[in-house]
Parts: C-alpha cells; sequence; structure tokens
C-alpha cells in the first residue's frame, strides 16, 4: 500500500454496490476523501455507519438525472474544494434479445452508463483539469465485444469506450489522465439488478458469480491502474482473450461467442 491516495479527493458514482463499494471500502482505507452517489438511500446509509469519521461525502442521485448529477459534483466540490479523480461506476445491465425487448429498455440503460458518465465528466472536468487528476470509466468486455442477449449494454459500453478516449485525446497535453476498465465477468450485483425484455430486474443472475473475480479483487487491480495512470484496463484471461480473439479473429469470436451464450438456439447466459 502506498499513500498515492492520501488525502486525494475520489468521486464514485454507484458507491453502494459491487466495485463501487469495494473501491469506496478501500480508498477509505487508503485515506482518500470519497464522495459516492448511489440511489438506494438505506444503503448509503449502512456505508455512513460503516465509515463513521472517515471523510466520505454521499448523496441519492440518479446519474441519468442531470439535475441529480450537478448536485452530487457541486456539494462534493463545496464540501471537499475540489476533485482529484472521478471513478464513472454507476451502470445497470440488461439480458433480452432484441426481437423481444422494448426500446425503451435500451434506451434506460444508454442514460444510466453513457449519459451518467458524460454528464459527471463534464460536471467535473474543470477541478480535475486544475489538479492534474485523472478520470476513469468501468466499461467492460461488451466495449469491445458486443455480447448477443445484451445489445444495448454492449451500445452504452461502446458509447463509454469511444468518448473516453476522444476525450483522452483531447486532454493530451492537459496533465490529465483518462482510462477505461475493462473488468469481464466480476462477481457484483449488476446482473441480478439486470433488465429484462420488459425493463423489469431479472432478479438473479444467469452467470455462475462463485467462479468470477471478486469485487474486492477489481478494485485492487482498478486503483493500482490510476496509480500508473493506464490508458486502459483489461482483467481476467476471458476478458483478455475475448479482446484479442476479436481483434485478430472476428468471424471465429463470432461463432465462439454464440456458442457461449445460446444452448438449443436458446440464450442460456
Amino acid at each position: 500500500m502506498t499513500d498515492f491516495f492520501k488525502n486525494k479527493v475520489v468521486v464514485i458514482t454507484g458507491g453502494s454496490d459491487g466495485i463501487g463499494k469495494a473501491l469506496t471500502d478501500a480508498l477509505l482505507l487508503q485515506g482518500a476523501k470519497v464522495a459516492t452517489c448511489a440511489r438506494n438511500q438505506d444503503k448509503l446509509y449502512d456505508l455512513q455507519l460503516l465509515h463513521s469519521g472517515k471523510p466520505l461525502h454521499t448523496m441519492v442521485a440518479d446519474v441519468s438525472n442531470y439535475n441529480d448529477c450537478k448536485n452530487f459534483i457541486d456539494s462534493t466540490i463545496r464540501v471537499f474544494g475540489g476533485i482529484d479523480i472521478l471513478i464513472n461506476n454507476a451502470g445497470i445491465s440488461m439480458r433480452a434479445l432484441l426481437k423481444d425487448l422494448e426500446v425503451e429498455v435500451i434506451q434506460k440503460v444508454m442514460d444510466v452508463n453513457f449519459s451518467g458518465t458524460l454528464y459527471c465528466t463534464k460536471l467535473a472536468l474543470n477541478s480535475i483539469i486544475e489538479r492534474n487528476g485523472s478520470i476513469v470509466g468501468i466499461s467492460s468486455i461488451a466495449g469491445f465485444r458486443g455480447l448477443p442477449g445484451r445489445s444495448g449494454y454492449s451500445a452504452s459500453k461502446f458509447a463509454v469506450n469511444g468518448f473516453l478516449e476522444a476525450l483522452r485525446t483531447e486532454l493530451l497535453d492537459s496533465g490529465v489522465n483518462v482510462m477505461w476498465v475493462c473488468p469481464g465477468f466480476t462477481a457484483s450485483n449488476i446482473r441480478n439488478k439486470a433488465l429484462n425484455k420488459k425493463g423489469q430486474s431479472q432478479g438473479e443472475s444467469p452467470m455462475d458469480e462463485g467462479k468470477m473475480m471478486s469485487s474486492e479483487a477489481c478494485a485492487t487491480h482498478i486503483l493500482n491502474a490510476i496509480e500508473k495512470r493506464k490508458r486502459t484496463l483489461v482483467l481476467t484471461f476471458t476478458g483478455k482473450r475475448t479482446v484479442f480473439m476479436n481483434k485478430l479473429f472476428p468471424g471465429l469470436t463470432d461463432k465462439l461467442t454464440k456458442n457461449f451464450f445460446f444452448k438449443n438456439g436458446e440464450l442460456v447466459r
């Protein structure tokens, strides 16, 4: 453990669950000042109790709402004086074939995953530039390789990757580092809350969560990459293999991906 994050102001969206909570826990342990938002007030209250006495600012906010993002970012700057690092972590997934789902499902996923990243990044940008800080997007392998049954999720993560790559290029000479992280399949609550074809939470995960990287391990990798000011971070062997295969052998990867997600013509994952 280094002192890199000590007294730095770190903003994390969606910090009450999964990777976001693991990042919040780890950063407070390392002496950072953390601001986080989530839609669930009870979970934020539990987080405050867990870290009582530590520099933690929380606010109920829906990142798909610009005014919520503005209130959150503005209040963070008032409380802590500025922002060193922004981690755009809040996200929602979906699982349904395009032929079956309602278009509003994809719109909702785009609003949370892409628009939330856009809003918070834009609102925090001046403060981060002043401090030569970092902007991070928690993306997905689905941002490199479209996944069947997750067309809206893939679209949102491709958008996040493209947005952050463009921003990184704009800020190359500014002292700000921009990084996007693709965790691969990580044990978290995102699949349980994934939207079905009607836009309702599916309530259970079709994946074997026990065989996945833990949120805590994922958070450790992310923080190491932030400290090293990396450009991208692709986690897990499966994730790295998928990105590599899709770049060099896209046709073969189409077939392998289909075989992984479908069985007897039915979407099983």
